[in-house]
């Protein structure tokens, strides 16, 4: 378990099922998490509870899903993951979905990413982190660059959302960069 101020980052559960099939059926959600991707929803709950059962046996060695706990009342807001951990290039690409609309632009996210990164930048001992967006959202693009992330891409027009292509934003983040 992971620790802040208005969140946790804790390892997923059985019981997280029922918001992750919430989450991913919000056509809001899934809008703001992948440009409405239909690979992230709509889904439905065997569908999900057999990729569910696939995340809980992560090794953490490579890939881990942390679900994203409010202090305040316990409640399962979000999730954080990482993927793609390769210790000799000292390289992971994260993920983090806030998927309770109530709990938007609090800061919450921004934490659990900051969260996520400390674990990361420390006790993985990674050298860089990654992680990608669509251009329309701009308030991730806020978020990552507030906790230190530089864009280093774009992948023109590589996301369809409706009928509008957008570009796919790619963030790099240095562990110098986040220690200063």
């Amino acid at each position: 378990m992971i620790e802040g101020k208005s969140v946790r980052l804790r390892a997923l559960s059985a019981e997280d099922l029922d918001a992750h099939v919430r989450w991913r059926n919000d056509p809001e959600v899934v809008h703001w998490a992948t440009g409405g991707n239909p690979q992230f929803g709509p889904v439905t709950r065997e569908a999900l509870a057999s990729f569910h059962e696939v995340r809980l046996r992560d090794d953490p060695r490579s890939e881990c899903t942390f679900t994203v706990e409010d202090l305040a009342d316990g409640r399962a807001i979000g999730m954080a993951d990482y993927r793609d951990l390769n210790p000799f290039t000292g390289r992971a690409t994260v993920g983090i979905t806030i998927g309770e609309r109530d709990r938007w632009g609090g800061g919450y996210g921004s934490e659990a990413l900051r969260l996520l990164l400390g674990h990361l930048f420390g006790a993985c001992r990674l050298r860089r982190v990654d992680l990608e967006t669509w251009s329309g959202n701009e308030r991730a693009m806020r978020a990552f660059r507030a906790a230190g992330f530089v864009e280093e891409g774009r992948r023109r027009a590589a996301v369809r959302v409706g009928d509008t292509w957008h570009d796919e934003v790619l963030f790099g983040l240095l562990k110098e960069e986040w220690t200063a």
